[in-house]
């Protein structure tokens, strides 16, 4: 081989280990990418913490949010089918089952709040002295005070049908009102009728509008848990909800949860727990 044409060899291999190079430099720097949808609670949606959460990830990186806001069982059932790919939701119970039935790949504590229950001012039933939840429950069926039941399957409704459990009550009659919405529209409909319903504080604080007070708070018994649960299904983005989950439990975001609501209300309307 004539040094002439050595030359020429050596060139070509080293324009080739330099293009594989490049590759494989493209490859390790492209991160998760493409749309994810997350299937969320109506009250993450309604307290107006979905609107600081999702610009802000998706500036991030290359990964788009779909959200879709449903009740927290809807948003199992979704994850379930393998049509979301993370969820943030607050009803353990459901959640918990979820993830021994195989349908989760991690599920982290990110957050919580806690339940309220809010009524009329004039408090026909007494709650605001009783001394605990389920007996401010039994206090609003002994009097058939009108209360305003999501009813539909969400964790605020798993949690207020467990509370009538715990008071030995099964709700029935016309003062036991299912709206079958939101919690930002039965909170509307418990005001215009004058009747009791269970809310997280965060949406009771940021809906308008209302009639209705906070008369019962506090206890172990009305706290309200988050998690985030990266669904395991075939042909979901693993990735970017991955991404998101490691994220909304970083050290920047959790303090920003911390202080979300704090200027407009006076208060904080979620309390960070990723880490604990």
């Amino acid at each position: 081989m004539t040094r002439t044409v050595a030359a020429l060899v050596l060139a070509l291999l080293a324009l080739v280990i330099a293009g594989c190079g490049d590759d494989d430099s493209a490859t390790a720097s492209k991160g998760p990418s493409g749309t994810m949808i997350m299937a969320t609670t109506t009250s993450t949606k309604d307290s107006g913490l979905l609107d600081e959460l999702v610009p802000a990830f998706e500036r991030t990186g290359d990964c788009k949010v779909k959200t879709v806001a449903v009740g927290s069982g809807q948003a199992l059932a979704m994850g379930e089918k393998g049509d979301a790919d993370v969820l943030l939701v607050h009803s353990p119970d459901a959640e918990e089952t979820f993830m021994n039935e195989g349908h989760g790949a991690s599920r982290t504590a990110v957050m919580h709040n806690d339940f309220v229950i809010v009524g009329p001012a004039s408090d026909p039933a007494k709650i605001a002295d009783a001394p605990d939840a389920t007996t401010a429950f039994r206090r609003i069926a002994r009097e058939k005070a009108p209360f305003a039941s999501r009813a539909d399957e969400s964790g605020t409704n798993a949690k207020e049908l467990k509370q009538w459990e715990e008071a030995g009550i099964k709700p029935t009659g016309s003062w036991y009102l299912e709206t079958g919405q939101g919690m930002g529209e039965t909170l509307t409909v418990a005001s215009q009728k004058l009747a009791y319903t269970l809310s997280d504080r965060g949406t009771f604080l940021a809906t308008k509008n209302l009639d209705s007070k906070l008369l019962k708070e506090g206890g172990k018994d009305l706290r309200n848990n988050y998690h985030v649960i990266v669904v395991k299904a075939p042909g979901t983005n693993a990735d970017c909800a991955k991404a998101f989950l490691s994220w909304i439990t970083s050290a920047p975001i959790q303090k920003e949860i911390a202080g979300f609501g704090v200027k407009e209300y006076g208060e904080p309307l979620f309390f960070p727990d990723a880490g604990k």
